[in-house]
């Protein structure tokens, strides 16, 4: 669970402020609530950078300095549910994925730190693309794919699925406040872990960490007909 440094959980602030609030039945609502728990988790991203880091939670494998921006949420948040395009122009959503591990990382050609990153993204991608693994790199360019596709040939980054978000929307589901920001999402569609910040995701630690979520127990299917409109983009 996340917690501040005086034990006070954020699940805990949240219901005390929703205490006594009687939504009404309906979709509107679940994802308005939903909105707000994924708002207050992402926030303890950016703003409270001394929280304690749920040791109790945290996967045994993660030791070492790529852990110390992690936050992880127990029990996992609902990822946002908002379209984002291929490069080919097809549209998916994140719940297309179920029975998937998905690694959301959002960036931009113009953040350096970004760029920096998205080599390593690579690499993650390939070592454990046939175990049920996505990574989903998300542009935050405004130009689209006509600023993004030239960007990615020059770097040769030809195997790294790359989606667009041009108008920002489902960074504004993330209530991302920096780039690059990255979540990693379970196989039942929910949000377990994110930073703010870059990190190095071919490394021994990174892998460890997307494996732990692959070997959990699923409770859900992947969808093929995603798979299939997205295979030219991911490899």
């Amino acid at each position: 669970m996340v917690s501040t440094n005086n034990g006070v959980s954020f699940a805990g602030m949240l219901a005390r402020g929703l205490r006594g609030f009687k939504p009404k039945a309906g979709r509107f609502m679940r994802r308005a609530l939903a909105a707000v728990v994924l708002a207050v988790l992402a926030l303890a991203f950016v703003v409270y950078p001394e929280l304690v880091r749920a040791e109790s939670e945290a996967p045994p494998a993660l030791k070492g300095p790529f852990t110390e921006n992690f936050t992880f949420s127990d029990p996992p948040v609902p990822a946002p549910s908002v379209a984002v395009e291929t490069l080919d122009g097809l549209t998916v959503d994140i719940s297309e994925f179920r029975g998937e591990v998905v690694l959301v990382n959002f960036w931009a050609t113009w953040c350096a730190p970004c760029v920096r990153e998205m080599p390593g993204l690579e690499r993650l991608h390939q070592v454990l693309k046939n175990e049920g693994f996505l990574v989903m790199a998300v542009s935050e360019d405004r130009g689209g794919v006509a600023k993004v596709e030239p960007f990615l040939d020059r770097l040769g980054l030809h195997d790294l699925p790359v989606f667009l978000d041009p108008k920002g929307a489902l960074a504004r589901g993330f209530a991302v406040r920096g780039l690059p920001a990255t979540f990693v999402i379970d196989r039942n569609g929910g949000v377990v872990a994110g930073l703010t910040g870059p990190a190095e995701w071919d490394s021994p630690e990174a892998i460890a960490l997307i494996r732990h979520y692959l070997n959990q127990d699923s409770r859900a299917q992947g969808s093929q007909q995603s798979k299939d409109r997205v295979s030219e983009t991911s490899g």
